[in-house]
């Protein structure tokens, strides 16, 4: 049998002696118009037509009434988005932060849209001393949270033989051990206070198949997510829940200004994400916010991939025959009934 696997099924065409001419001729003309497939299908985003993101906020109104909401890096980007969409459905939310005065403007700009009071703790996740401080504020504040979602995290592409110690440390620092400080600072509160909770943690498609070029982060949410599975299963005694949503490309300002510095890369992963089209900030919170409220209760140890396919694209040996168009397979299927023996 012939593997037809990216251009080896072009390669292999030549070994057949029986019509060699007419094999040679099909293989060039394969080979050009694969290649020209190629280019279009990364520029071509026609299907994201049937895929359109909905605006607007998915749960009732009120949901989260006389909920108390703690959302890490929630002064810009993803922690904003959750944060709004939290308040809009009656959160009190607390956001944290090395940044006061970006938190302070997010507050203000989150509270005058929807109505309800948004609190602000300045916090380094990656230090526990700074996590203990920032969760006694918020007790004092609001009282303890119903609801967390560790958000905060740092990357930046590198080939890992340029790494160096302190780029290691500063992302796993931030992402896992941060991730860790602030829910078993919180957990362990809550447990004594006889309080259940929500955990979530946003991680990355690649947490679960590893990834060149971002090694800190992906070993650090590879981390996180073993953390919240673990917990999962330890803590539901205590009314706690863990799960984990794992983001695909979303365009934010904060992760593609060091991800994708020349913007080179944008229409790459567009080709390759089968809805054809990046993800928006408000369909992960309106996500986050269903496996936070109690509409999800059943929902714990949960790992769910939110990426337009994107991930499956990647992953499947044959997923690259899409680029072949019509003509190109029936000039395939003749090479494949012309093959003789194994």
């Amino acid at each position: 049998m012939i593997r037809i696997k990216g251009e080896q099924v072009l390669n292999n065409m030549a070994v057949f002696p029986r019509g060699a001419k007419l094999f040679s001729a099909m293989r060039t003309s394969l080979h050009r118009s694969w290649l020209h497939s190629s280019a279009v299908l990364q520029s071509d985003t026609s299907q994201s037509a049937f895929f359109p993101p909905a605006e607007g906020v998915m749960l009732p109104t009120g949901t989260f009434n006389n909920r108390v909401a703690f959302i890490t890096g929630g002064g810009t980007g993803l922690g904003r988005a959750m944060t709004t969409t939290l308040s809009q459905l009656g959160a009190q939310c607390v956001i944290a932060s090395r940044k006061l005065d970006v938190l302070q403007q997010t507050a203000e700009e989150i509270s005058s849209q929807t109505g309800n009071k948004v609190h602000v703790v300045q916090c380094d996740v990656k230090d526990p001393e700074a996590v203990s401080r920032c969760v006694d504020q918020m007790e004092s504040l609001t009282g303890l949270p119903d609801v967390i979602i560790n958000n905060a995290a740092g990357n930046f592409v590198c080939p890992s033989e340029r790494l160096s110690p302190n780029g290691w440390k500063s992302i796993t620092d931030i992402v896992l051990n941060g991730t860790a400080f602030v829910t078993l600072e919180l957990g362990k509160r809550l447990i004594q206070s006889q309080k259940g909770a929500s955990f979530l943690a946003i991680t990355t498609i690649y947490a679960e198949s590893g990834s060149g070029f971002v090694v800190p982060s992906a070993s650090a949410k590879a981390g996180v997510e073993a953390l919240y599975k673990s917990l999962a299963a330890e803590w539901g005694r205590y009314g706690h829940r863990f799960n984990i949503i794992q983001p695909g490309p979303i365009r934010t300002k904060g992760a593609f200004s060091r991800l994708d510095p020349t913007g080179m890369f944008e229409k790459a992963m567009i080709g390759r994400i089968p809805t054809g089209r990046l993800g928006t900030p408000s369909e992960i919170a309106n996500l986050a916010a269903y496996m936070s409220s109690n509409y999800a209760t059943w929902m714990s140890g949960a790992v769910v991939r939110f990426d337009g396919g994107e991930y499956v694209s990647m992953a499947g040996e044959f997923n690259e025959l899409r680029r072949v168009t019509s003509d190109q397979w029936k000039m395939m299927e003749a090479m494949i009934r012309s093959t003789k023996g194994s």
